[in-house]
Order: C-alpha cells, then sequence, then structure tokens
C-alpha cells in the first residue's frame, strides 16, 4: 500500500527526534549546582532562606545567570559523613558543579590532617568522576588548636586544589570571622547579617564555575 513507505519514513526518523528532544531539553533545563557543607552553609541559627546558599541562588536570578542550586549541607558534617553521602547525592541530581565546603568540624575535633586531606581530596574525585566541575571551599579553625595544626589545617585546601584541579575560592567568612558583631554568641557561626558578605565572598567562583564549558 502506498502509506507504507511514508510509515517506514517516520519509524526510521522517531530514534533521531527523540535524541534530539533529549538534547534539547538538557540544553535548556539550568545547570545544577550541588553545595555539600557543614553549619556554615546550613544556615545554623536562622532560616534556610536566610543562608548564603539561598541568598546566592537569589542573587544569581538577579543576575540572568541560571543556575538550580541543590543545598545538601547538613549541620555537624564531617569528612566522613559527607563521603558517605556524596554519592547518592551525585546519582540522584547529577551535578554539574559540586561546591565541598567540608572540613571544619573535623578539624575542631583535631581529626589527623593526613586523613582529612585524602577524605576532601576524595570528595573532589567522586564529583569530577560523575562530570562535575568542583568549587573547593578553604575553611579555617581558631588559632587555639596550636600553630603547627592550624597552619597545617590552613594549607591543606590549596594543596588539595593543587593536586586534584578543583577551584579553589577564597575563605567564605573572609571579613566575617573577625567581626564579632557579624558572629553568633558561640563564635563560630556568621549570623544572619553577615550572609551577604558570605554570598559576596563566593559569588564570582560560583559564577566561573557554572560558565565553565
Amino acid at each position: 500500500m502506498p502509506t507504507f513507505p511514508f510509515v517506514s519514513l517516520r519509524l526510521a526518523l522517531l530514534p533521531g527526534l527523540l535524541t534530539l528532544a533529549v538534547t534539547v531539553l538538557a540544553q535548556t533545563s539550568p545547570p545544577r549546582v550541588l553545595v555539600l557543607g557543614d553549619s556554615i552553609s546550613a544556615a545554623y541559627g536562622m532560616s534556610l532562606e536566610q543562608g548564603w546558599v539561598t541568598q546566592m541562588s537569589q542573587r544569581l536570578a538577579d543576575d540572568a545567570v541560571a543556575a538550580e542550586i541543590i543545598n545538601a549541607s547538613i549541620s555537624g558534617e564531617t569528612s566522613g559523613g559527607a563521603l558517605k553521602r556524596l554519592p547518592k547525592l551525585l546519582k540522584s541530581h547529577a551535578p554539574e558543579v559540586v561546591v565541598i565546603e567540608i572540613g571544619g568540624n573535623d578539624g575542631l575535633r583535631g581529626y589527623p590532617l593526613d586523613k582529612l586531606k585524602k577524605n576532601i581530596a576524595r570528595l573532589v574525585r567522586l564529583s569530577e568522576d560523575a562530570g562535575a566541575r568542583t568549587v573547593l571551599v578553604p575553611m579555617e579553625i581558631p588559632p587555639n588548636y596550636g600553630r603547627r595544626y592550624t597552619t597545617g589545617f590552613r594549607n591543606l585546601y590549596p594543596s588539595i586544589a593543587q593536586e586534584t584541579g578543583a577551584t579553589l575560592s577564597p575563605f567564605i567568612m573572609d571579613g566575617v570571622a573577625t567581626q564579632p558583631t557579624l558572629m553568633q554568641d558561640d563564635g563560630i557561626h556568621p549570623t544572619a547579617e553577615a550572609q551577604p558578605l558570605l554570598v559576596e565572598n563566593m559569588m564570582s567562583t560560583i559564577k566561573r564555575a557554572l560558565q565553565t564549558p
């Protein structure tokens, strides 16, 4: 019958059309940013809406930078805990960018630096193996832990970035940690009023990661 060639042609074209549709959908979906952090990113002592991650999402939208922000941060999170959670998060969300803000709680517990370095480097490599670009957020600990430990802790982050190729962000608490009026009573967590400053410290790095092919 004369319709058969046309039916065959449509069937032959169908796989290509489906592939094109999936490709177009992928290109129009905003890139996903997974924030894997501790209490600093989990908006400790305030609502999530007040925290820097939510405020960064709004700032990106205001600047017409398309992105879907997934905040997977948990107060009290350690590098070991993050390692257990990350594989499932990567599978569930397939992020284009992973922001790793981890290590502060390990440092406050005096966790061995060689093990901490190994854990954070593993977080970076798991993210990269999943096809994501990584942003590593350096942390600091109080000086009362001793010069040797605090210096080693500080140097750990640029060392990991150099070894893994992760993008090293500025210190997220720069201009905040040394200002008592911007810190909560515990002296560790920033106040709600300090959150816009955290956004400013992170914004250019996040934008750069989103715009990198």
